[in-house]
């Protein structure tokens, strides 16, 4: 199978590994440059700015975001088995999170300490998340409380993120996600009929 991807491509993938891997503030473009092993003058041909390849990194977490959540709609048999496919993510990732934090966070972090211009377009990752728990837990029959059902869930796996980062404790990543499961089957167990 031949390698269709572009200069440009590749620069973007290892941007996106390195913001989450070094942070945005402290990748320079030879660091870049340096990893795709390409001159300054090609880098400079596909993006003339940080804040160009930074936009180009969010729209590319969006989009591999969208087609992640996309697939969990195709292998989740109910609501309940689509969510637990996000809780899992913690436990999927488990290396990386306790290595660097979850890179959503990080990056929504560091921007608006920042206050970076593309940190309103780094929450749209969150949105995605938000809007399709949400969803979620409306076809459970929680349509009244989804969103806060949703926004809970999505605080806890961040703050789960965090305490990895900071105490390096797969345990506690392990135990954190059966609490999580515990948590959502006692709201599938008492779920309401959904209607539309």
């Amino acid at each position: 199978m031949s390698n269709t991807k572009s200069t440009r491509d590749h620069i973007i993938e290892a941007a996106d590994h390195l913001f989450y891997q070094q942070g945005y503030e402290h990748t320079s473009f030879a660091d870049i440059a340096d990893a795709v092993k390409i001159s300054r003058g090609n880098f400079y041909y596909h993006f003339k700015t940080k804040d160009d390849i930074l936009n180009a990194v969010i729209n590319l977490r969006v989009a591999n975001t969208q087609n992640m959540l996309d697939q969990w709609e195709i292998e989740g048999q109910s609501p309940e088995e689509r969510i637990r496919h996000f809780i899992q993510i913690l436990i999927k990732n488990q290396s990386k999170i306790m290595r660097y934090g979850c890179p959503v966070g990080t990056l929504s972090t560091e921007l608006a300490k920042m206050s970076h211009s593309a940190q309103t377009d780094a929450t749209r990752l969150f949105t995605l998340f938000r809007t399709w728990l949400a969803q979620q837990f409306t076809s459970l029959g929680h349509s009244a409380d989804a969103d806060d059902l949703a926004m809970h869930l999505l605080a806890r796996s961040q703050g789960v993120a965090t305490l990895a980062n900071a105490f390096r404790d797969e345990n506690y990543i392990e135990q954190e996600v059966t609490l999580m499961n515990e948590w959502l089957k006692s709201y599938t167990v008492n779920a309401a009929p959904h209607t539309q």
